[in-house]
């Protein structure tokens, strides 16, 4: 299954993002109203310039305490981004998700930020497509 069969399926494709200079305490307001784990930083909502983590802000918080919460975003968000296309394969992005243990991964093309997959989207597809080759062989098996 490719990352852009995984973007169709999701009920909202719209990627949350915030801008670098937003505090650690409004990103966590962010991700808190929106039920989400994840704010994609940037400065322009084209290019990803880094992103941010419900666990990135738990550990800034635990090893700097309550203080952090008025530092910018930028001071905890990971820079270093592995990022897809829409044309991977979803096994290779699972792949990277997990070597790399995070749950999300941004989706460019041209460089630009097109869209956002988790390991629970990756793991739903994937479950969905052994479904269907199931359903397939025992299909086979029985001579339909």
């Amino acid at each position: 299954m490719l990352v852009s069969q995984i973007l169709k399926s999701k009920a909202d494709d719209s990627v949350v993002t915030a801008l670098p200079s937003i505090t650690i305490e409004q990103a966590a307001r962010v991700l808190s109203e929106r039920r989400i784990g994840t704010l994609i930083i940037t400065r322009d909502d084209r290019t990803p310039d880094g992103i941010v983590s419900e666990r990135d802000i738990v550990r800034r918080l635990g090893s700097a305490g309550g203080a952090c919460m008025a530092e910018p975003v930028s001071s905890v968000m990971t820079t270093k981004l592995i990022t897809c296309t829409r044309d991977m394969q979803a096994d290779v992005v699972l792949e990277k998700m997990t070597e790399g243990r995070f749950r999300h991964m941004p989706v460019l093309e041209d460089g630009a930020l097109i869209g956002l997959i988790s390991l629970g989207d990756v793991v739903k597809a994937r479950l969905m497509e052994l479904a269907m080759e199931k359903d397939a062989l025992e299909g086979m098996i029985r001579g339909h």
